[in-house]
C-alpha cells in the first residue's frame, strides 16, 4: 500500500471539503430512495464476498425494524449503521480520493450504504433497511440537543432525547412538571444530573440548597454571587441575577469568581469588571 509521510497544501485544503461532505451525509434526514438503497445493500454484500439475501425489506425506524426482525433478533445485531458510519468513513474517503490510497473497493459497499441508507440489519436470508430520521436537532456547539421534544425522531415513533449532548429520559422534556429538584440533585448519573438541573433551572435548584452568599451587589441586574454544595460534584458558584425582563435566573460561574460584578462580567466575556458598568444595555 502507498505510504504517505506528509500532505501537500492542496491535500490539506481538501480536509475541510471532506469533513463537510461527511457531516452532511451523517446528518442527512431526507427520505431514502428504495431502489438506490437496495442497490447499495447488494453492493455491500458483494464487496463482502456474500450473495445478497433473497428478502430485502424496508423499515421507517428502529422500532419498525425490530418488528420486522422478530423477537429473536436485536436491531443492533449484524447492523451496519448507514449514514451514521460517516465519522470514520470520511477518513478513508479522503485518503482514497485525495491521497491516492487504493483500498481495492473493499469499502465501496459501506460508503454506498452510508450515502443511501439509514441503519441496515444484515443477515444471510434477510436485510432490513431503515429510513433516516425525520429530524436531528443540535445546539450551537453541534451537540445533540432539543429543549421542546426529541432531538432525534424517526417516522416509527422511535426517539432520542438529549440535552447538550447528554441523553436524558423523555419525561424530562415531555412532562417537565415531573422533574423536581430532589430528582435532579439525587440522579445517579452525574452528567444527566447536571442536565436535569439545567432543565429545571439553577435558580430553582439553588432554592433547595443551603446556598451561601459570597457577594451581593446593590444592583439586582448585577446580582448575587452564591456558593452551594452539589452532591457528588462539590462546591460550585452561581450568579443569581435579575434580567431586563424582570425574570430571576441563575447560572454556574467559574470557582475563582470573588464578586457578583466579576461573575456578571464573565458572562459577557469581559475581563475587567469595571467595563461592565459602562455598558448601556445588559440582558
Amino acid at each position: 500500500m502507498k505510504k504517505i509521510t506528509s500532505l501537500t497544501p492542496d491535500q490539506e485544503a481538501q480536509m475541510s471539503v471532506y469533513r463537510d461532505k461527511w457531516i452532511k451525509i451523517g446528518l442527512n434526514t431526507d427520505r431514502i430512495d428504495p431502489e438506490r438503497a437496495r442497490a447499495a445493500v447488494e453492493l455491500l454484500y458483494a464487496r463482502g464476498g456474500l450473495s445478497a439475501p433473497d428478502k430485502i425489506v424496508f423499515a421507517n425506524g428502529p422500532r419498525h425494524a425490530k418488528e420486522l426482525l422478530g423477537k429473536n433478533h436485536s436491531v443492533t445485531d449484524s447492523c451496519v449503521y448507514g449514514n451514521h458510519e460517516a465519522a470514520w468513513l470520511s477518513f478513508y474517503d479522503y485518503m482514497q480520493n485525495v491521497c491516492g490510497i487504493d483500498f481495492e473497493g473493499k469499502l465501496d459497499g459501506l460508503m454506498a450504504v452510508a450515502n443511501e441508507c439509514g441503519w441496515v440489519s444484515c443477515y444471510d436470508t434477510m436485510a432490513v433497511i431503515q429510513d433516516r430520521p425525520l429530524h436531528i436537532k443540535m445546539d450551537e456547539d453541534n451537540r445533540l440537543h432539543c429543549e421542546t421534544g426529541p432531538a432525534i425522531l424517526y417516522a416509527d415513533g422511535f426517539t432520542v432525547y438529549s440535552w447538550h449532548g447528554v441523553r436524558i429520559p423523555h419525561e424530562w422534556i415531555e412532562d417537565k412538571a415531573s422533574l423536581t429538584a430532589k430528582i435532579a440533585l439525587t440522579w445517579e448519573n452525574v452528567e444527566q444530573r447536571r442536565a436535569a438541573c439545567e432543565i429545571l433551572g439553577w435558580v430553582n435548584i439553588i432554592k433547595e440548597l443551603d446556598a451561601k452568599v459570597i457577594d451581593e451587589d446593590e444592583d439586582p441586574m448585577i446580582g448575587t454571587l452564591l456558593e452551594a454544595d452539589i452532591p457528588e460534584i462539590g462546591r460550585e458558584k452561581f450568579l443569581r441575577v435579575l434580567c431586563g425582563t424582570g425574570r430571576e435566573f441563575a447560572l454556574p460561574v467559574p470557582p475563582d469568581m470573588k464578586t457578583a460584578l466579576q461573575a456578571n462580567a464573565w458572562t459577557f466575556g469581559i475581563d475587567d469588571p469595571n467595563e461592565l458598568l459602562n455598558l448601556e444595555v445588559r440582558t
